[in-house]
């Protein structure tokens, strides 16, 4: 089956490029390409791609803009490019907001460091966002919690309030929108730390922690070497580092390093579950939400090993239902849930 594309960049010599790049996979047809978003939108109608790739910054309209026409009158998968700077990370976040299931730096040696892996990475993508079906643009956070409690009461129940010490997050893509959903529901009297994993580049992380603590009642920052684990504090992982846990004196703080060279995520989901599973043993809610490839199933097989929990989102709510099948089909997820119950879920789960 072959993928129909539409290319959106302002620039023609990045638009020829990215059109030569899909087209050297014979799976991958570029229908069309615009200029601005005023064109993407017509295209689009005109078109009926199966896939858009979309620049940020553009005349006449820009790509944030066009993604939320896009979406309300004829949604599809949308990947967005992106600079990798404080602005562009803000820009970025509006978009998958908006509606986009995905982005990439818009340099390719950002992407990798083989020009030639850089491509095959951007044709993977597009396949993988192609066989994911359409979402409206997020919810603003908190709506619908009340019907969302009462789904999730059922797991939840599977858990006594107070067996658990820590939770710890994984996801990739689709994960900043999905977590958003997650860690709104949690209340501001909230009783356990969180940790979070989400594959981001290193300049998306502090600007992706200030949106989730703007948007949260729990405090919300990205993670600093010797941050102390508590109460109702999520901390993420930085973009290019790994997160795992120390234990001194009664005390458990974060500890933030390069790590292994040669492990393709960093951070890591594998890295810090296991981690946790050393600190925690089975006092751990493990949590694996939408993204491609299987980071956090190894990391969730310790945890099970030490007789923490682990729950998994559903395909039916997942943007790639990779990483939560891979934990799931591996038989150590303890609930697979939609999207919505699992921030109720867990707060029931410390005793909300």
């Amino acid at each position: 089956m072959v993928t129909r594309v539409l290319v959106v960049d302002d620039s023609g010599f990045f638009r020829r490029r990215i059109v030569e790049i899909l087209e050297a996979d014979a799976r991958i047809e570029v229908v069309g390409t615009a200029a601005d978003g005023r064109q993407a939108i017509e295209q689009v109608a005109a078109l009926k791609p199966d896939v858009v790739t979309m620049d940020i910054e553009m005349p006449v309209m820009d790509g944030i803009t066009a993604v939320r026409h896009i979406m309300r009158r004829s949604p599809l998968p949308i990947l967005m490019f992106s600079s990798l700077t404080h602005d562009g990370a803000q820009a970025t976040l509006d978009a998958l907001e908006a509606g986009a299931v995905d982005f990439l730096p818009k340099r390719f040696e950002d992407i990798a460091k083989d020009r030639e892996q850089a491509k095959m990475v951007l044709r993977r993508r597009i396949h993988a966002v192609a066989r994911q079906r359409p979402r409206a643009p997020r919810a603003t956070p908190g709506g619908g919690a009340a019907a969302a409690r009462t789904s999730a009461a059922p797991a939840a129940r599977r858990v006594r309030p107070g067996q658990h010490g820590v939770v710890a997050i994984a996801s990739s893509t689709g994960g900043p929108v999905a977590l958003a959903q997650v860690l709104t529901r949690l209340p501001r009297d909230f009783r356990l730390p969180v940790l979070v994993v989400q594959h981001m580049p290193a300049s998306f992380t502090p600007a992706f922690a200030q949106r989730l603590d703007q948007q949260c009642a729990v405090s919300v920052k990205e993670a600093e070497d010797g941050d102390l684990l508590a109460p109702g504090r999520v901390l993420i992982a930085p973009g290019g580092r790994q997160m795992t846990l120390q234990q001194q004196r009664g005390e458990t703080r974060v500890v933030i390093e390069d790590g292994d060279p040669k492990l393709h995520y960093r951070p890591c989901a594998d890295v810090t579950f296991e981690s946790v599973a050393d600190v925690y043993a089975g006092k751990s809610l493990a949590v694996v939400l939408t993204g491609m490839g299987a980071d956090g199933r190894e990391g969730a097989r310790t945890l099970k090993s030490r007789g923490a929990t682990v729950w998994t989102q559903d395909e039916a709510s997942s943007v790639i239902y990779g990483m939560p099948m891979a934990v799931a089909e591996a038989g150590l997820s303890d609930e697979v849930l939609p999207l919505r119950d699992i921030g109720p879920a867990i707060a029931q789960v410390s005793g909300h």
